[in-house]
């Protein structure tokens, strides 16, 4: 298959293979970073379990994910759409006044994402690298940056803007900017967006993505 038919197996054993915990039968990435998981095959599928910590969940993406190994509980599932970037990214009006945010900056992104649900955004998300940022009176309202990477794509992942300050352009002017950076370095950017969430699938295709296909998602706990 397709790397990115399987993101998370392929993102564990490549650009987060130095985060990824388990054994070539399954990986998890560092809790510290993000609860994604993923197993080699089907019949390898039920190792899933023992990455599970006791009081938390794990995140399993990809068309291989088949159903709830023994040993867990599905708390909830959903369908994804995959959008990869097809041909020169859309221009569009240059953003001034971004900034690139790093450690330090840590724990207000981690704040931000927990009150926007951006998608999964733990403690140390930030250090995938490559978030840049908006803020407003010192205070930061939007963002975006990398997330999964895999050998010839990159992920663009932590897209939010804070409530108060939405409707201005944040979200689509710091994903062009993002995906510049990445078609710089030689890489594809690519997106997930829930498959029914149709104004921001939209969204996203002014910028010149497509959507490639629509890939399962199932979050587990232990039984």
């Amino acid at each position: 298959m397709h790397p990115l038919d399987t993101p998370v197996w392929s993102a564990l054993t490549s650009g987060w293979a130095h985060l990824a915990q388990g054994d070539d039968r399954a990986w998890r990435l560092d809790p510290h970073y993000g609860p994604f998981a993923a197993a080699r095959n089907a019949a390898d599928a039920d190792a899933i379990a023992a990455l599970i910590p006791d009081d938390g969940e794990i995140w399993m993406v990809g068309r291989d994910i088949g159903t709830a190994p023994a040993g867990t509980r599905v708390l909830r599932t959903a369908m994804l759409a995959q959008m990869v970037m097809e041909g020169a990214l859309v221009e569009g009006p240059v953003m001034s006044g971004w900034v690139p945010l790093n450690d330090a900056d840590g724990a207000e992104m981690h704040a931000l994402a927990t009150m926007t649900k951006p998608g999964p955004f733990a403690s140390l998300t930030h250090r995938f690298g490559g978030f840049i940022g908006v803020r407003d009176q010192g205070k930061l309202i939007a963002m975006a940056g990398t997330r999964m990477r895999v050998p010839g794509y990159a992920e663009i992942s932590g897209v939010c803007t804070h409530p108060d300050h939405r409707g201005k352009g944040y979200a689509k002017a710091l994903m062009r900017i993002v995906a510049q950076a990445m078609v710089a370095q030689g890489d594809i950017p690519f997106l997930h967006a829930y498959a029914d969430h149709h104004g921001t699938i939209a969204l996203y295709e002014t910028l010149g993505f497509r959507v490639r296909g629509r890939l399962p998602m199932m979050v587990l706990a232990r039984s």
